[in-house]
């Protein structure tokens, strides 16, 4: 199954405002074709966008739910995704889950979880060695950890303990979630041996 993350044009340069035809654009770009491969879609945010109440709300309600609704949405987007490479029908409609990724120490905040729960949307749950904001909470159907590196940003390693207790709380959370984990500690080729790692230890 494959996460996609969304477009920086729409979250860091548009950063979320008058962004329909750029998520017609990002959704009709063959996304589509995952089919049942096709995970949740991660949102990051920059570090210098801070929370919003209402520019969140509003770019929340435009995110289809649904392949179907995924579909429409890519039948609407403009010339820089030619016809001949678009992708504007879904082979089977599926749900479509959501993330969001903050780096803004602002979205600390009830405020800010509450507008996830209510929408459904995953708060993820980012270990980046304190560079930007670590929020655990339970704000959808399933959760999202991404491992950037507890020690040294992208760089480091995980040790056998701290993939003890990430796996330990992996197990924990899939009780009652689906549990999506992905390492981004690529800078010196850690992510696949800590993946593969955490997969042994959860089974």
């Amino acid at each position: 199954m494959f996460s996609v993350k969304g477009g920086r044009f729409i979250t860091h340069l548009k950063k979320l405002r008058g962004v329909e035809t750029a998520l017609a654009n990002f959704f009709a770009s063959g996304l589509l074709a995952l089919g049942p491969k096709l995970g949740p879609l991660l949102w990051q945010l920059p570090e210098n966008l801070p929370w919003d109440p209402e520019r969140m709300a509003d770019f929340f309600a435009l995110l289809p739910r649904s392949t179907a609704q995924a579909a429409e949405l890519a039948r609407q987007h403009d010339a820089k995704v030619p016809e001949d490479r678009a992708l504007t029908a879904a082979p089977e409609d599926r749900p479509l889950r959501h993330a969001l990724e903050f780096r803004s120490a602002t979205f600390r905040t009830p405020d800010a979880t509450a507008l996830l729960r209510e929408h459904g949307i995953a708060c993820v749950l980012a270990d980046t060695a304190g560079r930007w904001p670590k929020v655990e909470e339970d704000t959808s159907d399933f959760r999202y950890v991404r491992l950037h590196g507890d020690k040294e940003l992208y760089a480091s390693g995980y040790t056998p303990a701290a993939l003890d207790a990430w796996a330990a709380r992996c197990r924990d959370w899939a009780r009652e979630d689906d549990v999506f984990v992905y390492f981004d500690n690529d800078a010196k080729g850690y992510a696949p041996h800590d993946a593969m790692a955490l997969i042994d230890r959860v089974g």
